[in-house]
């Protein structure tokens, strides 16, 4: 089993986070995992994706083109990485910020207000963790728990609150499935 992921937005969103705590995961469990950003120079409002490759055999290279998994965070994202998502692949998009919806119907899209569900929370910026509780569930791919435990590794500095909110985001994107 190998599943390539792309995870795409602006800088702020924590785009790169989300793969960090995906190759996390994927080595907490024991899997081979690449990781691989790509941003602008600006860090925040400046585009930013990686790819994360998760496998039970070793991987060639972190380079992903036809992903099987997408999470996009924001509007250019959907326009760019929609295309390349494999056939019958999943495609998670932010439906708080992404107002035109994917055309594709060879692969699985799934809204997510991800934005919204996170200010509900208290905190807009969790929106990325919501998204990652909603792939785990979707996909099987990653145990909840086992994302829980990389975001503490993820997050090492922040404090038990900020952990306990990322936890709460990471439940209520997994429970919307």
């Amino acid at each position: 089993m190998t599943k390539e992921i792309i995870v795409s937005g602006f800088g702020g969103q924590g785009v790169v986070s989300s793969g960090i705590i995906l190759a996390y995961a994927g080595l907490i469990e024991d899997k081979h995992v690449t990781f691989f950003p790509s941003y602008g120079a600006e860090m925040r409002g400046g585009t930013a994706n990686c790819s994360i490759v998760v496998s039970n055999e070793p991987v060639a290279s972190p380079i992903v083109s036809n992903p099987d998994i997408v999470i996009i965070m924001n509007e250019p994202s959907l326009t760019r990485f929609e295309p390349t998502v494999k056939p019958n692949g999943l495609l998670l998009y932010n439906k708080t910020l992404i107002k035109s919806k994917p055309a594709r119907t060879d692969i699985t899209i799934i809204p997510v207000d991800a934005n919204i569900i996170a200010e509900g929370l208290g905190q807009s910026r969790i929106a990325n963790m919501v998204m990652l509780g909603v792939m785990a569930k979707k996909t099987g791919l990653l145990k909840l728990e086992t994302l829980k435990e990389a975001q503490r590794k993820r997050f090492i500095k922040a404090n038990k609150e900020q952990l306990t909110l990322n936890d709460k985001a990471l439940e209520k994107g997994y429970g919307l499935l």
